[in-house]
């Protein structure tokens, strides 16, 4: 009887690629928590009038009309 390699070509190509995701997610997890860092630092270097000013500002340009047009939905 002729015995298979339990480690056929197929079976190497999937764990090739098991392996490649590990590695991939492993990598966007890393950068993700990067990001977070970055973000974490620049928000804690700002002081808290900083902070104020800066949510002020946002709020201003919310508030600010879009432009022409109809206030409400369906009219005309």
């Amino acid at each position: 009887m002729i015995e298979r390699d339990p480690r056929s070509a197929r079976g190497k190509r999937l764990i090739f690629a098991l392996r490649a995701l590990g590695v991939a997610g492993l990598a966007g997890v890393a950068a993700g928590g990067v990001l977070l860092a970055r973000d974490q630092r620049r928000r804690t270097a700002m002081s808290p009038d900083q902070v104020r000013e800066r949510l002020r500002v946002r709020y201003a340009e919310a508030a600010e009309p879009l432009g022409e047009g109809p206030d409400r939905i369906g009219e005309s």
